[in-house]
């Protein structure tokens, strides 16, 4: 499970004291450990219906969320499993078990719409237990999903103004719903006829035809779990053991437990296992343990501000923290990756821009696997502009580590003449010829020596020109020379000087190509690697309409086939509207509008190579 430790047993993740919600700050450093993606299952329910025991089961243990054997309610505020998937390698399974709701104890329904209201939130599973039978009774105490409208919005106050029937699109971020009957000792049969447990469960959630109160009271609840989840599922277990055993239901053995309870015990987890997805954000973001962490923060926050959670804002909040996050982790992996190159410097240009380039693209990659809705490109030109600051000092630094070992080699060399210098050999007549002969050679030997990096031709010019004047020198006291001799050599050591002057010149300009070609290149990947992002970002908005779409439908042909033809009608403007969004953010338009102009910005702020020359001769100049 990532770098966090396995979990023996649950963990308190929130916290409810006297009506107040908290955060338990050990839970959020363990979920910050998790880098892969959850599937988030939630169970809720009234109190003492036997919630623990199903999460100890998808866990794959006998105890770990407490059961209680007695009346009062053992679950206070969220607790919190995390084990490997046991049957998607690279994922993790996070249980949360939530205190009972209608607990007598606390007398304060409001609590528990809050609570209620976290679990579909969390969730990529709602799990919602109950005892009997999925009766009107049973239905009407989940009376919270009726007013998640009220407790949760999808857009910010002021948008949301702006949308009427906001809570119509709840079915594209809602959890699927599964409705745990328990203790359940009636027959599967409708009409005389055996129907399978998900018919019993939309035969109990069938509206009534009509307009009274009493009517619309009664199709409140079940218009809401209609609407709003976007698949539902069933499952009835019979008592797990006789009376008497049920008080130690912990300490059973799996062979004590009644054999048709185990039966239905294996293919609720079985259907938790292969049909409950990994929890995405609104826009289909897949959430990691790490984000499912902030996630539990933002909205508790929310909550205890006496404000009521909004997925738009809490996108946006999580989008921001990660996409920092993601900036800082990826020039990380750019500096680490230029730590190797910057050990060998002085390198000549093409190791430096090749190794730039290799690492800015594992930087931008892992960016791109972090990051989500940047929308505008904040987050990726900031870190281009990080990384392009370092590469700036690398590339001074790698000059003057060339500057460096080209004036000790130059010293090195010309250390015999400067000794010969100073014995006069060249104040001799024939003198002059002599320097030039000894210099020349030195130069030859300069050029012809491996690995000098950058600097080499501009280091020798510089060179040459400060003992201009000293050949000058040993060219007038020279007096095997004619006066026409010395401005004949005179002519021909400001031609050298002016040969020496161009070669430097044609050092800058090969490396400024090259370093352009590569940075081309980085722009190209870059620009690649956007466009592969955003063409996944659509992907996942597509499969979220899909299933809205594919959910829509189901429930119309469900209501036209029951005789609601209104409901249908207006599930069919619905089905349209979404068919519509879907379409627009598909088109070829939406990728004209909206990707490429940001991939032309994100390639228009990179600096320029000449850009990069600017600011080297300002840092020289210092």
């Amino acid at each position: 499970m990532s770098n966090a430790r396995p979990m023996s047993s649950p963990i308190c993740l929130v916290e409810n004291v006297n009506g107040s919600l908290r955060v338990c700050k050990d839970a959020i450093e363990l979920l910050s450990r998790i880098k892969e993606p959850v599937v988030v299952v939630s169970v809720v329910g009234l109190y003492r219906t036997g919630k623990s025991y199903l999460m100890n089961r998808l866990a794959g243990q006998q105890s770990g969320f407490a059961l209680g054997n007695t009346i009062e309610s053992k679950t206070k505020g969220i607790w919190m499993w995390c084990v490997p998937h046991p049957k998607k390698e690279g994922h993790v399974l996070v249980l949360l078990d939530t205190e009972g709701l209608g607990d007598v104890d606390k007398g304060d329904s409001k609590n528990d719409g809050w609570i209620f209201s976290l679990a579909v939130l969390l969730s990529s599973t709602l799990v919602y237990n109950s005892r009997g039978t999925i009766d009107n009774d049973a239905v009407e105490k989940l009376h919270y999903v009726s007013e998640l409208a009220e407790q949760i919005k999808i857009r910010s106050t002021e948008a949301a103004e702006e949308e009427e029937e906001e809570d119509s699109k709840f079915v594209l971020f809602f959890p699927s719903f599964i409705w745990v009957v328990r203790d359940f000792t009636l027959e599967l049969v409708i009409e005389g006829k055996k129907v399978t447990q998900d018919e019993y469960l939309e035969f109990a959630l069938q509206l009534k035809k009509g307009s009274s109160k009493k009517i619309s009271d009664y199709n409140l609840p079940r218009q809401c779990i209609r609407n709003y989840f976007p698949s539902r599922n069933c499952f009835v277990f019979p008592s797990p053991a006789s009376p008497e055993n049920m008080k130690r239901l912990e300490s059973l053995q799996e062979t004590d437990l009644v054999a048709d309870f185990r039966e239905v015990t294996g293919h609720f987890c079985d259907h938790i296992f292969h049909k409950s997805f990994v929890k995405t954000l609104k826009g289909g973001h897949r959430v990691t343990g790490q984000l499912l962490g902030h996630l539990v923060e933002i909205y508790v926050d929310t909550i205890s501000s006496g404000k009521v959670p909004c997925l738009d804002n809490a996108v946006v909040a999580l989008a921001n923290l990660e996409n920092q996050a993601a900036v800082q982790e990826a020039l990380k992996v750019y500096q680490s990756g230029m730590e190797e190159v910057k050990n060998k410097f002085p390198v000549n240009v093409d190791d430096i821009s090749t190794e730039h380039q290799k690492f800015s693209s594992l930087a931008t990659s892992e960016f791109m696997k972090r990051s989500f809705k940047d929308e505008k490109g904040e987050h990726l030109i900031k870190l281009v502009e990080n990384i392009d600051v370092h590469y700036i000092g690398l590339l001074k630094e790698n000059e003057m580590a060339s500057e460096r070992k080209c004036q000790d080699l130059l010293k090195n060399l010309f250390a015999d003449m400067n000794n010969r210098l100073q014995n006069g050999a060249y104040s001799q007549s024939g003198g002059y010829e002599l320097y030039c002969r000894d210099r020349d050679a030195i130069v030859e030997k300069y050029r012809r020596e491996p690995n000098k990096g950058v600097s080499a031709e501009a280091v020798l010019n510089e060179f040459l020109n400060e003992r201009g004047a000293e050949a000058n020198s040993i060219l007038y006291t020279d007096t095997k020379l004619t006066e026409n001799d010395r401005k004949i050599q005179e002519e021909k050591e400001k031609n050298a000087l002016l040969e020496q002057k161009c070669k430097e010149e044609e050092e800058k300009r090969i490396e400024s190509e090259r370093m352009m070609r590569a940075e081309k290149e980085r722009q190209e990947d870059q620009k690649r690697q956007m466009e592969e992002k955003f063409k996944q970002e659509m992907e996942q908005r597509q499969q979220e309409m899909d299933r809205a779409i594919e959910s829509k439908l189901k429930e119309q042909a469900e209501m036209l086939n029951k005789g609601f033809r209104e409901k249908a009608d207006f599930l069919d403007e619905e089905i349209k509207n979404l068919k519509k969004e879907k379409e627009e953010k598909s088109s070829g338009g939406f990728m004209k509008d909206y990707v490429m102009p940001l991939v032309e910005t994100a390639t228009e702020i990179l600096p320029s190579i000449l850009h990069y020359k600017v600011l080297m001769k300002g840092l020289k100049r210092k």
